[in-house]
């Protein structure tokens, strides 16, 4: 991340078309929509791609260990520029991806320690573009809410520099400016952080969401160079 760039902003979870349109409004650079099926915000992939038309914001397709050819056909359905997976798919299903389409990759991972990140990284980092790192919650598969519970800047140390570094869990409008400060994330991605209930966006905290992570970000140490 070259000084001065500020961090990108991923809105996720997105259920409704008006919460969609108003995150793209509020400036956010992505927009997540799970298309797993059997999660508290799955949205169908037939109702995907209306859910986000005409944004503005790059579409991100949230899936859980969904076969290459249902991940290509997920993201088809909604449009995604990125695809992110947030299950226990390994490098050579990953690998498989690649020739389906023209997607940028992100691995979501919940480590309990830093030797995990590593460890994920080592796995993961020749077929992937960023990996998303969350808290870790007994029994989760993501979307938890938990925050990262390890050392930010060891953290930031073990994602290489040409790997976006997606930070999520636990952030929100009076968090995040500190979250930024310590890891030093390329993206910070909220989701249960600017809600009012599942699904349901509360739409003056995404504006104070991305406005506060747009404010923090040029203050934020560089890092190197992102692709």
């Amino acid at each position: 991340m070259a000084e001065a760039a500020r961090v990108r902003v991923k809105i996720c979870g997105l259920t409704r078309r008006e919460d969609a349109l108003e995150a793209d409004r509020a400036g956010a650079d992505y927009l997540g929509v799970v298309m797993s099926s059997g999660f508290g915000r799955s949205v169908p992939p037939r109702a995907a791609g209306a859910l986000v038309a005409g944004t503005r914001a790059k579409k991100v397709a949230v899936l859980v260990d969904e076969t290459p050819a249902d991940v290509a056909a997920a993201a088809a359905s909604l449009g995604a520029d990125v695809v992110q997976l947030s299950g226990d798919e390994t490098p050579d299903t990953i690998e498989a991806m690649r020739g389906l389409g023209s997607w940028v990759i992100w691995k979501a991972v919940r480590p309990r320690s830093i030797e995990d990140v590593e460890a994920a990284v080592a796995r993961y980092g020749r077929v992937i573009d960023g990996i998303l790192v969350e808290g870790w919650k007994e029994g989760s598969r993501g979307g938890s809410g938990t925050r990262v519970a390890l050392h930010a800047e060891r953290v930031r140390v073990v994602v290489p520099p040409d790997i976006d570094f997606v930070l999520a869990g636990g952030l929100g409008p009076d968090s995040v400016s500190e979250a930024i400060h310590a890891f030093r994330p390329d993206v910070v991605d909220v989701s249960s952080g600017v809600e009012r209930s599942v699904g349901v966006k509360d739409h003056e905290r995404v504006h104070a969401f991305v406005e506060a992570a747009f404010r923090s970000a040029s203050q934020a140490p560089a890092v190197g160079a992102r692709r």
